[in-house]
């Protein structure tokens, strides 16, 4: 007996002490914090300067890409050498596209439209944003279209017939989405999986940068992105929100480091916490990144030099030239079944950003001869730049004449959308 109670003594003192002794101990977690840059107040000319930075950024873009969309950089060679500027655009009409055929260098396609459309929404919902508001909108505009060819009992002249046809081309698959977002869930499921086929369009990225010029801060900006990518599905989602985050960044700093970090701090929806993938937009954002930092640090042996192939109109060595295209053969190895594919256009987007190094021309060049939807990734790329730098600090020759172009050619008033943007500081 003594035996037991000489092993169970301990035992009971170990176990009391453990009971009535012991605190638990509490790590506590980090507390996330709101992205911060240099928070510079703008001043209303600062301001204004800089939205129509980005409007006419990004219609510099659009138009820069305009002529060879969807074209393989081999053939943009073969056609135009290396193109540095505004080329005419040379193509036939079509709804995503010019609405007219063969245009002036400087004309623009949906890509500036959707800017011109997203104003007016800003504008006509006073701050009041929501994804309700937002297929309204849409939805409105289908059927005014859809109107103007039923309030006459007139046979319409074929030229009218043919502009609203074409119009209506472009909005029919918005404002299919939109309707069945307004009946029920199963609808929009539906239709959003036949949306341009059901692939991974860039659907967002066409409008959702323009959310960053409306924002308080760059967590708002990639929220309210977020909501209104109606027509995204997956990661596309994050990729259209992070556009808007980066564009309100760019308001902000003069550094291209900060812009492109945006994609790793700026995270509200937790998607760096998907298990086994994490977050995908991250992922290739620093991918692209990486490789050309890589590259650029390469040294070349000469006779790898001597044997690249410049292309005309290129104004930078051999060994330069040689390495752009180490880049595009990159971004080649990662091409989707689509070229406006979101992941594949986001791709593009931050490996321009980052070779350029925020010269705006050099990123243009870049993005528009690599080709692929080249207009539209430049047209992301435009905004950015040009919300950064602002329109005064953009290359007179190309502001000047897309500027003049799109008001008197495509009736696109830049000016006139950056002074109804400025003047109501509109905020959600």
């Amino acid at each position: 007996m003594s035996r037991v109670y000489a092993v169970l003594l301990p035992l009971f003192f170990f176990l009391s002490c453990k009971e009535t002794g012991t605190t638990e101990l509490e790590i506590p977690a980090p507390v996330k914090q709101t992205y911060q840059t240099t928070q510079k107040q703008l001043s209303p000319e600062e301001y204004y300067d800089k939205i129509l930075g980005a409007l006419v950024g990004s219609a510099i873009g659009d138009a820069m890409g305009a002529s060879t969309e969807m074209w393989h950089r081999k053939d943009i060679q073969l056609k135009y050498g290396y193109i540095t500027g505004l080329t005419p655009a040379v193509r036939p009409q079509s709804p995503e596209g010019t609405w007219d055929n063969n245009l002036l260098p400087g004309a623009t396609t949906d890509d500036t439209r959707w800017k011109m459309a997203m104003v007016q929404y800003f504008v006509q919902n006073k701050g009041e944003l929501s994804p309700d508001r937002f297929t309204d909108y849409i939805i409105d505009y289908y059927h005014s279209l859809t109107q103007t060819l039923q309030t006459s009992n007139e046979i319409p002249k074929t030229d009218f017939l043919d502009e609203q046809i074409e119009k209506l081309d472009w909005i029919k698959e918005w404002a299919r989405v939109s309707m069945a977002y307004k009946e029920s869930y199963k609808n929009y499921s539906q239709a959003l999986s036949r949306f341009y086929g059901g692939e991974m369009s860039c659907a967002g990225q066409l409008y959702t940068p323009m959310f960053g010029l409306i924002s308080q801060n760059a967590e708002e900006a990639y929220q309210l992105a977020f909501d209104h990518a109606l027509f995204d599905i997956g990661y596309a989602k994050d990729i259209s929100a992070m556009v808007s985050a980066m564009t309100f960044v760019a308001m902000r700093t003069q550094s291209i480091d900060s812009i492109i970090n945006t994609a790793t701090f700026v995270d509200p929806n937790g998607f760096q916490d998907s298990r086994l993938v994490g977050r995908i937009s991250y992922s290739i954002a620093d991918a692209s990144v990486e490789n050309i930092l890589t590259i650029d640090q390469l040294e070349l042996q000469d006779r790898l030099i001597n044997t690249s192939r410049v292309p005309k109109g290129y104004i930078g060595s051999q060994e330069n030239w040689l390495k752009q295209e180490m880049a595009y053969s990159f971004l080649e190895e990662n091409q989707k079944a689509i070229p406006f594919h979101a992941g594949e256009i986001w791709e593009i987007l931050i490996t321009g950003l980052q070779f350029g190094s925020g010269d705006f021309e050099k990123t243009m060049q870049f993005i528009v001869n690599y080709g692929r939807d080249n207009d539209t990734v430049a047209a992301v790329a435009g905004m950015i730049l040009g919300a950064q730098k602002g329109y005064s600090n953009l290359p007179a020759h190309l502001r000047t004449e897309v500027l003049k172009v799109n008001q008197e050619n495509m009736g696109i008033d830049l000016q006139q959308l950056a002074q109804k943007l400025a003047g109501q500081r509109i905020m959600n």
